[in-house]
């Protein structure tokens, strides 16, 4: 029996293993793990994430200048009175303790979690620091405590860093995105920050999901400073209370107070080093996103930095089936061109792409261009991907993939930028190196190993697509949207029966059927446009 097991787990071929196994059960030996999982049940989420005066979901960002101060949120239940933190210069062993600061908080809290407790938020702003030096620090009451973590503030004169761009993490993120975000940090531990391009989770007031977006990540939060912006998700909510940004954001992620009036918590800018970090707020309907414009105009205006990053959630060129941003794109684009931007970090689109406005330049490695835009996805949510909007807009994809959960390196030396793209297994996917050169161009380099995936299209997508308008109100009732699955369930047996005749004339009439909901106020504009572009993209595709 022992020499079966040890068999068994020394087998690296996955076929021979399946069969090893087979080999077990068919012999009648059960594994101890099947027995457990068949008995155990599930813990409830109210306990698994019920906070307690222990610190946890420690969250490093910054409010004020990135050399010289530091902020850290952290949760503790409301019994806490007395939030503080300790800092000191690291050392080589553990007498730093003696020279410590203490920091009470400047704000703390609290909110009423979905799952009847209440979390309690801390903030403590660090100021007055040294740049370009290492910090240890804590957070607690007096006498609860946690771990001390580590720092670097950011370097008074322009020297290399590196940093991290994760798109949406938003569902089964303990389960699949935790492994995405410790390959990141693994492979780039020295990461100056990361950058999150929005859907951190699914539903911005359930606890249990921000519980498993700061599991997925763990300590990496309290040494790595995070650099957020807001997707729709962050206003989606588990009851029926109108959307609104997240209670969770303000406590939770640092923002400089630099932003349009009524948005400072949510849009803001970063100088690190020769860079300058900004991130907007693309969901129009909740966040002015003409105000926007106008303030980023005059940010980039008075940026005397060599390098801009601009993120936030909606891509200018969506490459999502379907999906578009037209709104958004009108108000952002221009800005972003006036100014030459260097890149666009974005989310939303649960597909990869990477690429820019296009020039004659088109297939070669070596080109100039003005603004690289990417979307990227980190979490296990998969859409079809899409070019349309790319082409439509005179924009060339450089490099995309569906069904890959992607995360980013980015470097930074001087006048050059090196960009890598790698899968979940931490395998290169997508890089190019961008240097600046003396007229303002940028010189761009692709890798020979940039590739772009071929795009298959699907009615399964489209049908996702029509349960997301549901859910988001674009569709306004569920009988609307059975009508439009049923439409589309008929379209599909004709697809798998390769009646291809049949298949076309009867995705022509969900199209008609379309028009018919549109004339009857039963979709929104946005819907109908996508829907049935994704229609006529089928009907291409197949004939």
């Amino acid at each position: 029996m022992k020499n079966v097991i040890r068999d068994l787990k020394g087998e690296k071929d996955l076929k021979l293993k399946k069969r090893s196994i087979a080999a077990l059960l068919a012999v009648g030996i059960i594994l101890p793990s099947a027995v457990a999982v068949a008995d155990q049940q599930e813990h409830p989420d109210a306990e698994t994430y019920k906070p307690s005066p222990v610190p946890d979901r420690v969250l490093l960002g910054w409010e004020g200048d990135t050399t010289t101060t530091q902020s850290v949120s952290w949760r503790t239940d409301d019994s806490v009175t007395t939030p503080v933190a300790e800092i000191a210069a690291a050392e080589e062993g553990p007498n730093f303790t003696s020279n410590t600061l203490t920091v009470e908080a400047e704000t703390s809290e609290e909110i009423e979690a979905n799952l009847g407790y209440t979390n309690q938020y801390h903030t403590v702003n660090f100021e007055g620091l040294e740049p370009g030096t290492q910090y240890l620090y804590r957070v607690g009451d007096g006498a609860n405590w946690s771990e001390w973590y580590e720092f670097t503030t950011a370097a008074a004169e322009d020297e290399p860093f590196s940093f991290i761009y994760m798109g949406d993490a938003q569902n089964d993120i303990k389960e699949h995105w935790s492994r995405v975000m410790r390959s990141a940090y693994s492979d780039l531990a020295d990461a100056s920050f990361i950058v999150h391009a929005g859907d951190m989770i699914n539903h911005g007031d359930a606890d249990q999901q921000w519980g498993e977006w700061y599991e997925g990540a763990g300590w990496i939060n309290g040494m790595v400073p995070s650099i957020a912006t807001a997707g729709n998700h962050e206003y989606y909510r588990t009851t029926n209370e109108p959307r609104k940004l997240s209670e969770y954001w303000g406590p939770q992620f640092a923002y400089p107070g630099n932003g349009p009036e009524g948005l400072e918590k949510q849009v803001g800018y970063w100088d690190y080093q020769d860079m300058r970090i900004i991130s907007l707020d693309s969901n129009v309907g909740y966040a002015d996103i003409d105000q926007q414009a106008e303030w980023l105009d005059e940010v980039l205006e008075n940026n005397p930095n060599q390098w801009t990053v601009i993120t936030f959630h909606h891509p200018i060129f969506s490459s999502g089936e379907g999906r578009d941003n037209v709104e958004l794109r009108e108000a952002i684009l221009p800005v972003i061109e006036k100014h030459n931007v260097d890149l666009v970090f974005q989310g939303h689109d649960h597909t990869y792409a990477r690429g820019h406005l296009s020039n004659e330049q088109n297939g070669e490695r070596e080109y100039t261009t003005g603004t690289m835009f990417v979307n990227s996805v980190s979490g296990p949510k998969m859409y079809d991907r899409s070019e349309v909007v790319w082409e439509e807009n005179n924009a060339y994809v450089r490099s995309g993939a569906e069904d890959t959960q992607m995360y980013q390196h980015i470097y930074v030396d001087g006048e050059e930028l090196k960009y890598e793209s790698y899968n979940a297994l931490g395998e290169l996917f997508d890089e190019f190196t961008m240097t600046k050169q003396s007229d303002g161009q940028k010189q761009v380099t692709e890798a020979e190993g940039s590739e772009e995936e071929p795009i298959e299209s699907s009615i399964e997508q489209v049908q996702t697509q029509v349960d997301e308008f549901l859910v988001s109100g674009d569709i306004t009732s569920q009988e609307t949207g059975r009508h439009l699955q049923t439409h589309l369930t008929s379209v599909g047996h004709y697809q798998e029966a390769q009646s291809v005749d049949k298949a076309i004339k009867h995705m022509n009439s969900f199209i008609e059927l379309l028009e018919v909901i549109k004339e009857e106020q039963l979709i929104t504009e946005n819907a109908f446009n996508s829907l049935k572009a994704s229609a006529e993209e089928l009907i291409e595709q197949w004939g």
